[in-house]
């Protein structure tokens, strides 16, 4: 299966340029610490939302039900043995966050 993994930054809330099928995206990650759980977002590179808000669920493609021109043609989502996603997880490589284009599998 080939897929691309992206840096989640060690912060609370952080903004990373990345590239996706030749296409630039912003990715935002959000530590609720209330909460204690991640949130994602994909912007433009101009900061206009395209998605925001979602909780990073284990082994469950985010944007599946989303129909959006903007968006990727392919699955994120978060790859872990772990039931949730902790604070550290991804800094601890207990957790990656990746892209899978379709016919990729999953």
């Amino acid at each position: 299966m080939k897929r691309l993994e992206f840096e989640v930054p060690d912060m609370n809330d952080s903004f990373s340029k990345v590239v996706i099928e030749e296409k630039e995206y912003l990715l935002r990650f959000t530590w609720n610490d209330t909460e204690q759980r991640w949130y994602f977002g994909i912007y433009t590179v101009l900061r206009e939302p395209i998605l925001q808000g979602l909780k990073l669920v284990p082994k469950f493609p985010l944007t599946l039900q989303y129909v959006d021109d903007r968006l990727p043609n392919g699955i994120l989502g978060v790859y872990t043995k772990e039931v949730v996603v902790g604070r550290q997880d991804f800094k601890n490589k207990r957790a990656v966050f990746a892209y899978i284009p379709n016919g990729e599998g999953s």
